[in-house]
C-alpha cells in the first residue's frame, strides 16, 4: 500500500481516483487550488492541501510530510473550445505547472508518476477503433497541452529514473454515491441532457444532424469515473518496474441522439431537442480500444451499459440538485 498525492482530487474524476485509492488500502492526500474542485468532494479523513501544484514550496513539504510515494495528476484545465480562444492559459497550467510538480518529485526523490491524459490527444480519428498506436495529431491547445506532457515525461525518465503512465480518457461520465459532476459552466452532454430533465434548462442542442453515422449525429465512447478510478489503482504497481502508456475507454459508441433517448428512459421525463450546425473540430466518430490495458492490468468497465451510467449520473443529480453547493464540509489542511 502505498501514500499517494492526487493532484485535483477535489474535482470530477479525481475525488473518484481517491475513492478507489481508499478502497484499495492505500493513503491518498489530495491537493487542490479549488479554481474547479469542491473541497466537499474530499472525504473528511483524507489529508486536504489548498494550494497550488506550482507551489514549489508546498508541493515539496507535501511530499516530506507525507512520505508520498506515487503522483496522480489529475490537476488541468480540460475545455477544448476555451483553449482555442485562450491557448496560453492552457499552455500555462496544463504543462508548465506541470514541469514545476514534475521538479518537485525529482528534488524529493518520487519517482511513480500517473498522468491524466485525453484521447484529444489523437485528434481527428484516423482509424477506429483507436488504441495507443493510433496517430496523435491534436487538433486543440487542450489536446496538444496533454501530448506535450506525454512527450516529456520520457526525458524525466532517462535523466531521473522517475518512470510514468499516461492514462487517455475518452468521455468520462456517471457518478458514484456521493461524488458526482458539478461544473461551472457545465459542457458535458450527460449533465446537461439531465439538467433539462430536471428543469434547469428547456431544451438540450444536438450539434450536427448530417454526420456519416446511424441517426446522423456524433458517436462518442463514454467511460465512468468509477472505471476510470479503478484504471489508476491497477497503473501504480507496475510503475515499480516499467513505463507505460493507456486508452480508457468501453470500446462501444453511442450517438447523441442515444444518449438522449437513453436518458429519457432512465428519468421518465420528456427532454426537448433542438438541432444545430456542427461545430468545428469535432469528428464524427470516436471510439476506443482499451485491449492493452485489459490484457495487461486486467482492468474491465464495470459500468459498460449506458443505461446504468447515466442512471448513477441521476441519482447523484437528484440527491444533490445544487451540486455539492447543498454539502456542508468543513477546509482543513
Amino acid at each position: 500500500m502505498m501514500n499517494v498525492l492526487v493532484t485535483g482530487g477535489a474535482g470530477y474524476i479525481g475525488s473518484a481516483v481517491v475513492e478507489e485509492l481508499l478502497a484499495e488500502g492505500h493513503t491518498p492526500v489530495v491537493l487542490d487550488s479549488l479554481v474547479a474542485g469542491h473541497r466537499e468532494a474530499v472525504p473528511n479523513d483524507v489529508p486536504f492541501i489548498e494550494g497550488d501544484m506550482a507551489d514549489r514550496t508546498l508541493v515539496g513539504q507535501t511530499l516530506r510530510n507525507y512520505a508520498i510515494e506515487a503522483v496522480i495528476h489529475m490537476a488541468a484545465f480540460l475545455q477544448p473550445n476555451e483553449s482555442m480562444s485562450d491557448p496560453g492559459k492552457y499552455f500555462e497550467n496544463n504543462v508548465a505547472k506541470t514541469i514545476s510538480l514534475l521538479q518537485s518529485m525529482v528534488e524529493n526523490g518520487v519517482k511513480r508518476f500517473i498522468f491524466s491524459s485525453s484521447c484529444a490527444t489523437f485528434g481527428n480519428p484516423v482509424y477506429l477503433p483507436i488504441d495507443e498506436k493510433h496517430p496523435q495529431q491534436p487538433i486543440s491547445p487542450y489536446g496538444q497541452s496533454k501530448l506535450m506532457v506525454e512527450q516529456l515525461l520520457p526525458w524525466y525518465e532517462q535523466a531521473h529514473g522517475l518512470r510514468s503512465c499516461c492514462l487517455r480518457y475518452f468521455n468520462a461520465c456517471g457518478a458514484t454515491a456521493s461524488r458526482g459532476e458539478d461544473h461551472d459552466p457545465e459542457i458535458h452532454l450527460i449533465p446537461l441532457i439531465l439538467q433539462v430533465a430536471a428543469g434547469k434548462r428547456s431544451h438540450i442542442k444536438i450539434y450536427g444532424t448530417d454526420y456519416d453515422t446511424p441517426d446522423g449525429s456524433p458517436i462518442r465512447d463514454y467511460i465512468h469515473i468509477s472505471d476510470l478510478g479503478r484504471a489508476h489503482v491497477l497503473a501504480l504497481k507496475p510503475l515499480a518496474e516499467r513505463s507505460q502508456n493507456y486508452n480508457l475507454a468501453n470500446g462501444a459508441g453511442f450517438s447523441v441522439r442515444e444518449v438522449i433517448e437513453a436518458a429519457r428512459q432512465v428519468t421518465g421525463r420528456e427532454i426537448q431537442v433542438v438541432e444545430a450546425e456542427r461545430r468545428a473540430g469535432d469528428p464524427p466518430v470516436m471510439i476506443g480500444d482499451s485491449s492493452l490495458i485489459r490484457a495487461e492490468l486486467g482492468w474491465e468497465p464495470r459500468y459498460a451499459d449506458l443505461k446504468s451510467i447515466i442512471a448513477s449520473a441521476w441519482e447523484w443529480h437528484q440527491k444533490h440538485p445544487q451540486g455539492y453547493a447543498s454539502t456542508s464540509h468543513p477546509k482543513s489542511n
